[in-house]
């Protein structure tokens, strides 16, 4: 069982570790009692100070003592005394008082009484520009947008605050192009943005799929607003979201002064492109990691599925006495999941029931799906079985576990349907990934079938599945069809990715590069996914030329920094062409280290073209990632038997032997 399982060595001392126990209610009561007491004693004295004053007629100091008092209230979220004080104001006649106003709408708004707030906004005789604001605010706090809205058309002289809130309010209700209307209009207005205002108009047109970083960036120069760390760490953000990372670098470099938040943005920038290495070395520069840094560079590992690092860092996270969240558990698991570690997975497992994680119905979901990767079947449904089975989700993961057999996952379609339940667009992905693997068109039609007359929506995502599926079952005239009937591909990349690399592996290269010229047509952009399409289209067809160029376009034109698998297609395209000593230039540029791919598809080009010199550094480099690759040494040994040299083919089969290496049988799928 789960519970009584003992810990890995690696992750023996962190299950341990004292940081792990749930925090001690009594001492979080005693935090909370400490500082409400604190507030309260304050409250109290300004209420004290404030009736001194009332007794005193003379009090010069008689508002400010009544401003302090409701702002005590406010902190403290204490209504009943602020509806107390409240009745007192009107008594003492200083409900005129254009300050006490302004107190007594916050006070409300902050508490949620937004009703009693429009009531004292409405009968204040005056309203400056602080009434108006914090009542947008109290709106757009409870997303009341249609009413701050309002409010804020019906203002007379909005200032920089007015326009602020509302750009930021619209951002963070995801009504990016609002927000951005609302900032065009404050530039007509004439009225000057601050750095907050800056900050939010990048952080919306970054969300609204706007990739001209640039132009921001200007816009922020003119303003004046560039020597603002906020300000800066967006334009980073809004660069390293496009994949612009050198751009993004050049201002992070640039920054007098940075936070842990812009150093973490240009941290997950790295990790997001798969630049392991250079994340690392950004991480180790942090001068203050917190949780977001340690678990973006956890994740980059992660995604890189380089768990042993991973492990490593999560080892050291505890060590800096930092408390992973639900989420670093998950990816972590998820990574387990993909290398089949069962037993260190369970271990995580372990640790997420210990710190009360596995409540989480996502956390139940991701175990489901671990187990399932791993080949532990029972194991899975027995999770499956004793989490929460009323969620889509957790169906969602145990389909998606069974996608590599086609008759397992139908089967379990089948009986999520006589469950009662309704399937997703997520549970419909999985399926038609199920059935493209195993290329059975019947199945696929049917799943089809079942789309259209169940009314699920056709969103770009669903849409690529049909296509991959129609694709890899060997019907590309079918997936062409849908192509051309899919509306989302006027705003998504992913149906056009899907038909490029399906045309490409049934080796239609000139007709998947003049889908992508169909493509570049549109206002749809090019992304990483695409141009791994682009260049394998090129490599199926010797189109080297063709595939330079359009390497070389990706930073040119698009600023997206290619990953790893971009420059194995790079390799594989000068390989097979005989370009070897450019193959290998290639990959000594990369900023990444290359993976044991990349050697063995230079080596087996070496093979190919009888490139002795070339061929024994690739084995070399392949050798030092994975002593055990026996492939590689039989590609070496193929090279020095072509070339003649029988002294170095015993040599390399002595070896061989020597380590017990073993030969992979091929076998057809069919």
């Amino acid at each position: 069982m789960i519970y009584a399982l003992r810990p890995l060595t690696v992750l023996q001392p962190l299950i341990r570790y004292r940081s792990l126990s749930p925090l001690n209610p009594k001492w979080v009561s005693s935090i909370s009692r400490k500082t409400s007491s604190q507030t309260f004693n304050n409250l109290k004295d300004n209420l004290n100070l404030w009736i001194g004053a009332l007794k005193d007629q003379n009090h010069k100091n008689i508002e400010f003592e009544l401003v302090s008092a409701l702002k005590s209230c406010s902190s403290l979220l204490e209504t009943s005394q602020a509806d107390q004080i409240h009745c007192l104001v009107r008594k003492s006649g200083l409900d005129s008082n254009i300050f006490v106003q302004n107190s007594l709408i916050n006070l409300y708004v902050k508490c949620g009484r937004i009703e009693d707030a429009h009531v004292m906004f409405g009968s204040c005789p005056h309203r400056d520009n602080a009434s108006w604001n914090t009542m947008i605010v109290g709106y757009v706090k409870l997303g009341r947008l249609s009413d701050a809205f309002d409010l804020f058309d019906r203002m007379p002289g909005k200032d920089c605050v007015s326009y602020t809130t509302m750009i930021m309010g619209l951002s963070q209700n995801d009504q990016h192009v609002e927000a951005l209307k609302v900032f065009k209009e404050m530039e007509m207005a004439s009225v000057p943005p601050n750095e907050v205002t800056m900050a939010s108009v990048i952080s919306a047109y970054s969300n609204s799929g706007g990739t001209r970083g640039s132009m921001l960036h200007t816009l922020a120069i003119k303003s004046g607003l560039c020597a603002f760390t906020l300000v800066l760490t967006n334009l980073v953000l809004v660069y390293s979201t496009n994949s612009q990372l050198r751009d993004a670098r050049i201002v992070f470099d640039g920054m007098q002064e940075r936070n842990v938040v812009t150093w973490n943005v240009m941290l997950n920038g790295y990790s997001k492109a798969g630049l392991v290495d250079e994340a690392r070395l950004l991480f180790e520069r942090i001068p203050q990691k917190d949780l977001v840094s340690w678990s973006t560079m956890i994740d980059a590992y992660v995604q890189a599925d380089k768990l042993v690092e991973a492990l490593v860092t999560f080892r050291d996270m505890f060590w800096a006495r930092i408390r992973p969240n639900e989420v670093t558990i998950v990816n972590l698991i998820s990574s387990c999941g993909r290398q089949r570690a069962i037993d260190c997975g369970q271990q995580f497992h372990s640790m997420a029931i210990k710190t009360g994680m596995d409540c989480y119905d996502f956390l139940q979901a991701t175990m489901i799906h671990f187990y399932s990767g791993c080949s532990k079947i029972e194991l899975a449904c027995l999770q499956f079985d004793l989490g929460s089975k009323d969620n889509i989700s957790s169906w969602n993961a145990l389909i998606a576990g069974f996608v590599e057999e086609s008759d397992a996952t139908l089967k379990l379609f089948h009986q999520m349907l006589s469950c009662g339940f309704r399937p997703n667009e997520i549970t419909m992905v999985s399926v038609l990934s199920a059935v493209a693997n195993s290329g059975r068109l019947s199945d696929g039609r049917w799943v089809h079938d079942y789309i259209n007359k169940n009314s699920i929506p056709l969103n770009e995502n669903l849409s690529a599945g049909l296509i991959d599926m129609y694709s890899k079952c060997g019907s590309i005239n079918d997936a062409l069809e849908l192509f051309s009937q899919v509306q989302s591909k006027a705003n998504s990349a992913s149906p056009w990715n899907a038909i490029i690399y399906g045309l490409a592996m049934h080796g239609l290269a000139r007709e998947s590069l003049r889908v992508f010229t169909d493509m570049q047509k549109t206002r749809v952009s090019p992304n990483l996914i695409t141009f791994i399409g682009v260049l394998t289209a090129c490599c199926h067809a010797g189109l080297v030329e063709a595939g330079v160029q359009y390497y070389n376009s990706m930073r040119r034109l698009y600023n997206l920094e290619p990953n790893i698998k971009h420059y194995g297609c790079m390799v594989d395209l000068l390989g097979r062409a005989g370009r070897l000593a450019e193959a290998e230039q290639l990959i000594a540029s990369m900023p990444m280290k290359a993976d044991y791919v990349i050697w063995g598809t230079l080596l087996a080009a070496c093979r190919t073209h009888g490139n002795v010199e070339i061929g024994e550094r690739a084995a070399e480099n392949l050798a030092s990632l994975d002593p055990a690759h026996g492939a590689g040494k039989i590609l070496l040994s193929n090279i020095y038997a072509n070339s003649g040299r029988w002294d170095d083919v015993l040599l390399v089969r002595r070896a061989m032997q020597d380590q017990r290496m073993n030969r992979t049988t091929g076998r057809s799928v069919v």
